[in-house]
């Protein structure tokens, strides 16, 4: 998040739309993976933009290749031939230490499950992608804090998970991912273990911070009603976009 004032963080300004300047650039992206002497073709000369500020939305049969695009994406996993540009960075060459340094600054994730620590409060769990960066431990604690305020969470800060709803859960996740004020944004099936109600409240959250924060966004989705939220939805199947 910012580090000025919490109107900063949360300022709402429209007029940021998707650009024309692509935040993620794929060439050429194949990924196999070796089962003892058998090779499995995951991804096939994939390529793909997204401008900056957009929100895109990733569908297609299980096993088509989505989170292994997602991971490609978020710097968890290197494709077997092919280029990455994240930001203008390549992060494929990077070794694995400089990788997690670079994800910690510019990715944010959600994911299905929620992934909190239980013997944490919410706000200890918003905090811990700080604990990699040289923040006192008040800034920390004040960056979480807007985090949790931006997510609506405010009054559930000191709450530990068992005393969280579904709902309530995956935003502290969300939290969490915007803490460090990332780039762009990967979510793997965020509403997947959400009731309907929930499931719109999170894609509301994510439309607020991809239209009032800019926040580049990836989601990757079974469910059309989700989809829907996004800007541009792109389908995979058998490793390849046909859309």
């Amino acid at each position: 998040m910012s580090n000025d004032t919490e109107e900063t963080a949360v300022k709402a300004d429209k007029s940021n739309g998707a650009s024309s300047t692509p935040m993620i650039e794929l060439r050429s992206i194949t990924k196999v993976y070796s089962r003892g002497k058998e090779e499995l073709e995951v991804l096939k000369n994939l390529d793909l933009d997204v401008p900056e500020g957009a929100f895109e939305a990733l569908m297609g049969p299980s096993g088509s290749g989505k989170s292994t695009l997602l991971n490609l994406i978020a710097g968890l996993d290197r494709p077997t031939s092919g280029s990455i540009k994240v930001g203008g960075i390549d992060p494929t060459g990077m070794s694995e230490g400089q990788r997690a340094k670079w994800r910690s600054r510019n990715v944010g994730f959600i994911f299905q499950t929620f992934n909190m620590m239980p013997v944490l409060t919410a706000l200890e769990n918003v905090e811990l992608p700080l604990l990699l960066t040289k923040l006192s431990s008040s800034e920390r604690r004040k960056r979480a804090e807007i985090a949790l305020k931006v997510v609506g969470l405010a009054d559930r800060m000191n709450h530990f998970p068992r005393q969280l709803s579904g709902g309530q859960e995956q935003r502290v996740t969300i939290a969490r991912a915007i803490v460090t004020d990332p780039k762009i944004i990967v979510a793997d099936e965020p509403t997947g273990d959400l009731d309907r109600k929930s499931a719109e409240e999170i894609l509301d959250l994510l439309q607020k911070l991809n239209k009032e924060q800019n926040k580049t966004i990836i989601m990757v989705t079974h469910d059309p009603a989700a989809a829907e939220r996004a800007t541009r939805v792109h389908h995979l199947d058998k490793g390849a976009l046909v859309n």
